[in-house]
């Protein structure tokens, strides 16, 4: 367990409850990759699962997944399906890399109403076929792989301090001629994955994933797509709080008050006045 700057007290109650456990200290939040590289350079297993502690597993999808990856010989990343609290299946269980147009039409509603649609081509989610597929990015909240292959890789990229580091990885490890894979049977409740349209919006976890992003167009792609990325983000937070706008003396008017603070959010950061204090 890595100790990633918590507040002082907490670890010690782990320690002494599961002495069993391995406590690796930091004196500093490094963030969400550092914080995985830290944990995996104090392991030894041929296999690395990275997990997020917001998940719930059913029945042996650790076991699934580790029995696929064996016998993938170009298999990068294995990951599964990935359950809403609700047991319905989240549609961020696979996804394509980045890119402003999937980006601009990243709406739930169209995700679930054309799922083979290849912006996003969430197919394989809804399909009845059991066989792992090759899909273009597994998410960090359930990702296994194989020891080798992390390393070859140079691990989680610290540039990233939370939110796309595992578009990142997948992305690192298709430049090396490797894949990644979704395994279907195999099933995780993500407590965190449900949709956010009814849930209060985070300012500070809305401009990180905003951020994020922008860092991996910049490195994948250059700084120029990058700003056409911001600018796009820009006006489309403007065309999607006009629509909010309109909807409001018609609809849900607490989901159309939390959206309409996320895009808020985000039209503040792609005009370069809502940093929370963080690096632009």
């Amino acid at each position: 367990m890595v100790d990633n700057a918590s507040p002082e007290g907490k670890i010690e109650t782990i320690e002494q409850q599961f002495p069993q456990v391995k406590i690796v200290r930091s004196n500093k939040n490094v963030g969400f990759a550092g914080a995985n590289n830290l944990g995996f350079r104090q392991s030894t297993g041929r296999y690395v699962l990275l997990l997020n502690p917001d998940t719930k597993l059913i029945a042996p999808a650790i076991n699934t997944m580790l029995e696929r990856i064996k016998s993938l010989p170009d298999a990068g990343i294995v990951g599964c399906k990935l359950l809403n609290t609700d047991l319905s299946t989240s549609t961020s269980s696979i996804q394509k890399f980045p890119t402003i147009l999937n980006q601009l039409f990243n709406v739930e509603y169209l995700r679930l109403t054309f799922p083979s649609f290849r912006l996003w081509d969430i197919g394989p989610l809804f399909s009845e076929n059991l066989h792992p597929v090759k899909v273009e990015v597994i998410p960090g909240a359930c990702m296994m792989l194989k020891r080798e292959v992390f390393e070859r890789v140079g691990l989680l990229t610290e540039d990233y301090f939370m939110y796309a580091e595992d578009v990142d990885l997948n992305y690192k490890l298709r430049r090396l001629g490797l894949s990644s894979y979704y395994v279907g049977e195999a099933q995780i409740v993500h407590h965190g994955g449900g949709s956010s349209s009814r849930q209060k919006v985070s300012q500070w976890s809305t401009v990180m994933t905003y951020k994020a992003m922008l860092r991996f167009y910049r490195m994948s792609r250059g700084r120029a797509y990058g700003a056409a990325y911001r600018a796009a983000m820009g006006l489309a937070a403007v065309a999607r709080l006009i629509l909010l706008a309109m909807m409001f003396p018609f609809g849900d008017r607490q989901g159309i008050r939390f959206a309409a603070a996320k895009w808020s959010t985000v039209l503040k950061w792609a005009i370069g006045i809502e940093r929370l204090g963080v690096s632009q």
